[in-house]
């Protein structure tokens, strides 16, 4: 993946795409922080979990641009996070993670949301970077709850 993100920049640089080459940058940028971190190069793993975690800045970031009347920072910060999100794994729907989900919840024999720790121990492995944490525990409760009702 990095190798991938790395011949973009060129094709960017080329075609002098501004946006797409100061986003691949910062997430080459990012990746090597990790590298240097670990000291030993990362794997295609560590690289969503990188690019996810910046998603997640950048929608956190633009909402605040949104609160504060900052149009243009919005945009630049969703223009990023399309960027980013084009080198991550296709996302789960909803129906195809509250299956995923649901099966941890059967794996695990939960019975209701104080288990919820073991399901989500099951769940995460499967998810595996096609979606993000919060959402996964959002429907992690919804179906507990639903157990111990």
């Amino acid at each position: 993946m990095k190798d991938r993100i790395s011949q973009d920049i060129k094709i960017a640089m080329k075609a002098r795409d501004k946006a797409r080459l100061s986003t691949l940058r910062m997430i080459l940028s990012e990746v090597q922080y990790k590298e240097k971190e670990k000291g030993l190069a990362v794997d295609d793993q560590v690289v969503v979990q990188i690019m996810q975690s910046m998603v997640r800045k950048r929608r956190e970031a633009a909402e605040q641009f949104e609160k504060g009347a900052r149009p243009d920072l919005v945009a630049k910060e969703l223009a990023e996070i399309v960027i980013i999100e084009s080198y991550l794994p296709e996302q789960l729907t909803e129906d195809a993670l509250r299956a995923l989900v649901l099966e941890a919840v059967a794996e695990s024999g939960a019975e209701g949301i104080q288990q919820m720790g073991a399901v989500m121990k099951c769940c995460i492995p499967k998810v595996a970077g096609r979606s993000d944490g919060s959402t996964v525990s959002t429907i992690v409760k919804q179906e507990l709850q639903k157990l111990s009702s």
